[in-house]
């Protein structure tokens, strides 16, 4: 969830706005805290996150779009009788439900008499042609698929494979499909997180979210591979730039102690679009119609988005201050709250005070600049920083495992896939919970170490047992999905302000490394039935012993310079509450400040 890429820019602006409505307690009333969640918040988070179904949509619609079914070589003339082994048919579509591609072929023979034998990547012709038999000690020549193949549509009717014939020497192109949309999901990320800070949230919401529509339906009438690709992967791009955005957008927009559940529940929307995906497929068999359906299944939500108002915080961010007025007036009438606030009053907000009382500029000492080397700055920070992006890289990996290798359970695909996104809807609400009761470590570790154990017993599970199987993935799923869910915040409480957009940014990289690399090994089936799950296994038990050396964060304030958050990982029982200063609390520390515990919503 999937999915949770912030990126710099973003969460630069994020930490600096919030300071700023925390000075407004008349804003703050307008931002109603969880569950409460007043009308003008429900209405645009509902508007803006429902539209996150359709990249969950988009990044799971391949498991069936590009599905390769039994196939053997095509041949040159009309059949008249099909052999396999004592199965004897009068088509070729009859004899599906009994023939296997491991080491054994089809014996067909022509209305001219001629008999071949065809292999999944070769025919091979009998010299002599006298009865119709299974086994042949003769002559034979053998030829290459020059005349196509043949696919075996009783289940799906058309896939991009057969569409292309993406089978034998042309196979690496359909195991390309997941890989190269996942590199557009990485590229997409970066590209649109950083346009939405200079061109605001509402107008890349807008966009990305018409461009689903627009290039989900374009992905239906390519006419060759490459276009193909090259559609998705801008698919990929838009919806990666929409999850980034509309994460920042609904965090921007709900009250302070909403947050956290409001951004997990991002991706239980997410979670609910692999969900559509399985009903659709079952219901939908030809795979341009079933682009088109899942293209157009969150078409009333694109319109919505046409209606988004800009957050206050970008419109701030711009010294857009009498647009920000409309937008908190607007809140403040739905929600039926008075509003004091005043252009003038933002203004001086923005600068820390009244202009005419404010020091100069060239008093201010100027702030050093920070990059990626400040997160290895010594012992403890590198640590913390490589455990860091270990979790999010096996999060990423194990989410998508998991995901992709559903179809592949044996039962019905369509049910597990449905399954595998329903099992999130639960995790999310854990996550949470876990996180506010027993901490953000001692939630992640367990749920590291059992979705380890859960690879490993799925091993030893029977191959017959489809039912044991399915159960043990959704719990795998489920297990990788707390630990996915909550690295965002850990991550952010891990690191001070000076470099929290950028672990947080980096750690969003490291996730998306992780969902690109995730297809191939999906594909190391084919060498091991198990292969994918035991470097899931390897990877989140080697994560989950490593998270033990980092500290707890929950319940005590954030960290400025790196020498405190080397400190608090040096001594971790020695950390007693402070109260942070308008001159020394970080972002969140004067967030929380400006709770109801100490802002009368009456003043």
């Amino acid at each position: 969830m999937p999915l949770f890429p912030l990126l710099f820019h973003s969460f630069q602006l994020l930490w600096r706005s919030d300071y700023v409505f925390c000075k407004l307690y008349c804003v703050h009333d307008t931002f109603r805290n969880f569950p409460g969640i007043s009308g003008f918040q429900a209405c645009v988070y509902f508007a803006s996150v429902f539209q996150a179904m359709s990249c969950g949509i988009h990044y799971l619609a391949s498991v069936f779009m590009a599905v390769t079914p039994n196939f053997v070589c095509g041949i040159p003339g009309n059949v008249s009788s099909v052999l396999f082994y004592n199965s004897s048919e009068a088509r070729l579509e009859d004899i599906w439900t009994v023939w296997t591609a491991t080491e054994n072929y089809i014996v067909v023979q022509l209305e001219n008499g001629e008999i071949w034998e065809l292999n999944q990547c070769s025919k091979a012709k009998r010299e002599v042609s006298l009865d119709l038999a299974y086994e042949y000690k003769g002559n034979k020549s053998v030829f290459s698929c020059s005349d196509g193949f043949l696919y075996d549509d009783t289940k799906w009717k058309s896939t991009v494979v057969t569409q292309w014939d993406l089978v034998c020497d042309r196979e690496w192109l359909a195991k390309l499909i997941q890989p190269t949309f996942m590199l557009g999901v990485l590229i997409g990320a970066v590209i649109f997180g950083d346009i939405a800070d200079r061109l605001g949230r509402q107008r890349v919401i807008w966009f990305t979210s018409a461009g689903q529509f627009v290039f989900g339906v374009a992905v239906a009438f390519t006419s060759d591979y490459y276009s193909f690709v090259i559609v998705r992967f801008l698919l990929a791009m838009v919806s990666s730039g929409y999850l980034v955005v509309a994460f920042v957008y609904v965090t921007e927009f709900v009250g302070i102690k909403a947050r956290t559940w409001a951004s997990m529940h991002v991706h239980a929307f997410f979670a609910i679009g692999i969900m559509v995906v399985a009903l659709v497929g079952f219901l939908v068999r030809t795979w341009w119609v079933y682009q088109i359906f899942l293209s157009i299944a969150t078409l009333p939500f694109v319109l919505c988005c046409w209606m988004l108002p800009e957050t206050p915080f970008w419109l701030l961010s711009e010294a857009r201050y009498e647009d920000a007025q409309k937008v908190i007036n607007t809140m403040a009438r739905w929600n039926k709250v008075s509003t004091p606030c005043k252009v003038a009053e933002l203004y001086s907000v923005q600068n820390d005070g009244p202009v005419s009382g404010r020091t100069g500029d060239n008093d201010a000492p100027s702030a050093k600049k920070h990059n990626i080397l400040d997160l290895f700055c010594n012992w403890y920070i590198a640590r913390r920083t490589i455990t860091v992006w270990l979790v999010w890289f096996t999060g990423s990996l194990g989410y998508y495992v998991f995901s992709l290798s559903s179809v592949n359970l044996g039962g019905n695909e369509y049910l597990n896939l449905f399954l595998i996104g329903a099992v999130e809807l639960p995790c999310y609400i854990i996550a949470c919970i876990g996180m506010d009761k027993l901490g953000r470590r001692n939630t992640l570790i367990p749920f590291l170490i059992l979705s380890a154990l859960i690879c490993v017993l799925i091993m030893f599970i029977p191959q017959d047992f489809n039912v044991l199987i399915i159960l043990a993935n959704m719990a795998g799923k489920f297990s990788i999905g707390v630990a996915f869910g909550l690295i965002y915040l850990y991550t952010a409480e891990l690191y001070p302000t000076i470099v929290r957009s950028l672990a947080v940014g980096s750690g969003s990289m490291m996730c998306r490394v992780g969902s690109v690399v995730a297809p191939f090994c999906v594909y190391l089936r084919s060498v091991w039935i198990f292969m994918p799950l035991l470097l899931v296994g390897i990877m989140a038990l080697l994560s989950g012993i490593l998270t033990i050396m980092l500290p707890e964060t929950l319940g005590k304030p954030l960290t400025n310079t790196l020498e405190e958050a080397t400190e608090i990982g040096r001594n971790e029982k020695s950390c007693p509450e402070k109260t942070p200063t308008a001159q020394s609390g970080t972002a969140l520390e004067k967030i929380e400040m400006c709770g109801p515990e100490t802002v009368s919503p009456e003043k």
